[in-house]
């Protein structure tokens, strides 16, 4: 290899590197020399990093960790710290106490009763004081004049180490969830989520646009992209082999004079991968495109006897993998593509959209916002709010369903579909093959989740089903991510003339005399074995 063509090789190579960093990667990492770092804070030209077990304030040089100077904190549990321009905020998590301390001449000017007992992480807005409590599990806005509880939520996990603010919301770090979480200041709701980089994440700051977070265990800090390019993140691959099968049966003594099979055909989308060619046995008689662009393949047999039975089978070789996207409300356009709004924003019978009962929801929900992502996720936080998973037969109209208030994964689909249409956020469905359980495993459930058009983003990930948990990091998962279990075979918006209102496969027939058909599906999932 020439010189030229090294030098032209490095250049693409460091250049590939530099494009991948993803919201969450470490821009740089600082090995510290302290024994127990806690709480961090940056001061426009300094890092100071609290150490619990040295009771101490370290100084340290934002370029190699070096320490520049030390102080004594006022608590013996220095926890989280903060800088206002003026002073240095700790909490004392063991005393239930948080400090202001001058830097220049090392006093505690003003120490503060914490309205929780265990303040970890604190930080300032520019007005108020943030603190979050590990054995509460709350994050507070207080008055920092007198500790005044002016606003309260839930923390996002069980256990809020860290906290700053910074580009107009919250930031908190959780040990046992090993997160990061970006945080709405009013609603408590959780918009970004980022890996920590550490085993044992702590204090957290911001510094001209990253997050300096300090982990407990490794002794580092490490500064972390919070924008970049990347509007997604692909991890934890799952290769496998799937076999899906329909067996359909001739009971009775009449005759089938026609029955016809059709099968989803699944494609490549960014977190799913095709390993080779599908394989259908038998042979598809035709391939047909709906209405919705979504490829189907058609299997047709005639005059089938009594107790005669046939076998349609589809096997894909694939790479699944989980995505979470990072959606920032502020660059979330307003312009939707006129074929966008045409197909996905139009009525269906399992919508009517026009409903009052729908209208009076999302006029109540919604309201005047403007903003796609926040009518999305209010819409959202409403359905989860107000509904329960259970299966009680049937698909019945989102408005029925909505006053139920519970359904099936598919009723959550056309429910929150409908509320995104009313509201004027593009919305359609998509279907799957489920890994349950093992790696090895079959599937005669299925599960249909939904999908939302942001401009400059595309479609999303929405599963109202999945987000229908406990804690804000939780519900945030299944806005804007899906975990690894999946095959999608199905996009949709609506009424299929080949799948109908069902997704992976529809099938119908013609009988004549005492006659009916008994059909079963099943995906069987097999690990893709490493050749």
């Amino acid at each position: 290899m020439n010189r030229l063509h090294l030098l032209v090789t490095i250049i693409v190579i460091a250049f590939h590197s530099i494009s991948i960093a993803a919201p969450g990667d470490v821009h740089r990492r600082i090995d510290i020399p302290l024994q127990h770092p806690t709480g961090v804070a940056w001061t426009g030209q300094f890092i100071w990093v609290a150490d619990r077990k040295a009771d101490l304030f370290f100084k340290l040089n934002p370029e190699n960790g070096a320490v520049i100077k030390t102080m004594e904190s006022p608590g013996y549990f220095p926890s989280g710290l903060s800088w206002d321009g003026e002073l240095l905020w700790s909490t004392d998590p063991a005393e239930g106490k948080i400090f202001a301390t001058d830097l220049t001449s090392g006093l505690t000017t003003r120490t503060l009763d914490s309205p929780t007992p265990s303040p970890t992480g604190i930080a300032w807005d520019g007005e108020y004081l943030w603190i979050c409590d590990n054995r509460e599990d709350k994050i507070l806005k207080i008055d920092p004049s007198d500790g005044t509880t002016i606003n309260s939520f839930r923390s996002p996990a069980r256990d809020p180490r860290g906290i700053t603010f910074g580009d107009g919301y919250i930031w908190c770090s959780d040990r046992i969830m090993d997160k990061i979480f970006m945080i709405h200041p009013q609603s408590g709701h959780v918009v970004v989520t980022l890996d920590a980089p550490g085993p044992y994440s702590w204090g957290l700051d911001w510094k001209n646009g990253r997050l300096f977070n300090a982990d407990y265990q490794d002794d580092s800090l490490f500064e972390i992209i919070v924008k970049d390019e990347d509007l997604f993140k692909i991890s934890d691959p799952r290769r496998a082999i799937v076999n899906f099968t329909t067996e359909a049966e001739v009971l009775g003594r009449g005759e089938a004079r026609s029955l016809e099979i059709y099968y989803a055909v699944p494609s490549d989308r960014p977190n799913q991968r095709l390993l080779s060619g599908l394989e259908f046995h038998p042979d598809p008689d035709r391939f047909v495109n709906d209405r919705w662009g979504q490829n189907v393949a058609v299997f047709h047999f005639e005059n089938l006897m009594p107790s005669e039975s046939i076998e349609v089978r589809m096997e894909a070789e694939l790479e699944t993998s989980a995505i979470r996207y990072f959606v920032f409300p502020e660059d979330v356009g307003s312009k939707i593509p006129s074929d966008i709004a045409k197909k996905y924003l139009a009525d269906d019978t399992k919508y009517d959209i026009d409903h009052p009962y729908i209208k009076k929801i999302v006029k109540e929900i919604v309201g005047e916002e403007k903003n796609i992502y926040w009518k999305a996720r209010k819409l959202f936080q409403y359905l989860i709010a107000n509904m329960e998973y259970e299966m009680v037969g049937g698909w019945n109209t989102a408005p029925t369903v909505l006053k139920r208030k519970n359904g099936s994964c598919s009723e959550y689909s056309f429910s929150y579909i409908a509320l995104c249409r009313s509201a004027g956020v593009p919305a359609r469905y998509v279907g799957s093959l489920v890994v349950r359980g093992d790696d090895a495993s079959y599937d005669d459930v299925f599960h249909r989740w939904c999908e939302i058009y942001l401009p400059g983003y595309g479609w999303i990930p929405v599963d109202a089903n999945a987000g229908d948990r406990e804690w804000p990091g939780e519900q945030a998962a299944a806005f804007g991510g899906i975990s690894n279990r999946f095959l999608v075979t199905t996009e949709g918006g609506g009424d299929s003339e080949y799948l109908g209102w069902s997704y992976n496969h529809y099938n119908k027939w013609v009988t004549e005399g005492k006659c009916r058909i008994r059909t079963e599906s099943t995906a069987e999932w097999t690990p893709l074995k490493e050749k």
